[in-house]
């Protein structure tokens, strides 16, 4: 797994989202994860799913949408710096069932899980299923409203070789 970094391990902890541009103005909203749920959240919950490096946030947005529409459609990358001490780390041997952490579809349970997390804690930093040595970051809104702060937005440009012609 990546190290985690400070106060978990270096001298901040950034969280990073990929989101299309048109909803770079609301990326802390929790919109998406609102109305239709996710791996760590019921619908009703309004997660904020990040990434503790960029790579990550970028598969994580890749396996669900494709590359082409990375490559086509403008998308804004965010970084976000966040307050460790709000800050709950799962391991892998802590998530009740381990195929929580394999790809498929969330089950009850698992979102129940999340729910519970992110109503006790501001961040919740779980493995990533897509990139299994990573991290990701969550959390709700609400909770975690004064606890972490934008530190930047821009363009995002997918590397051209992972859309070549005639895929």
């Amino acid at each position: 797994m990546t190290p985690l970094p400070a106060p978990l391990g270096g001298p901040e902890l950034v969280a990073w989202r990929l989101d299309q541009s048109k909803y770079a103005a609301t990326w802390d909203s929790g919109e998406g994860a609102f109305l239709v749920g996710g791996r760590w959240n019921s619908r009703g919950v309004r997660a904020v799913y990040c990434a503790i490096d960029p790579a990550t946030a970028i598969l994580e947005v890749a396996v669900h949408k494709g590359f082409r529409a990375l490559d086509t459609v403008p998308h804004v990358i965010t970084a976000a710096t966040v307050d460790p001490a709000g800050v709950f780390v799962v391991e892998p041997t802590a998530v009740p069932n381990p195929n929580w952490l394999r790809p498929g579809i969330p089950s009850a349970g698992q979102q129940a899980f999340g729910d519970d997390l992110l109503a006790r804690h501001r961040f919740v930093v779980i493995p990533s299923v897509v990139s299994t040595a990573s991290w990701n970051l969550i959390f709700a809104a609400t909770n975690a409203a004064g606890s972490y702060e934008l530190r930047s937005q821009e363009p995002f440009a997918l590397d051209t070789r992972l859309h070549p012609p005639g895929r």
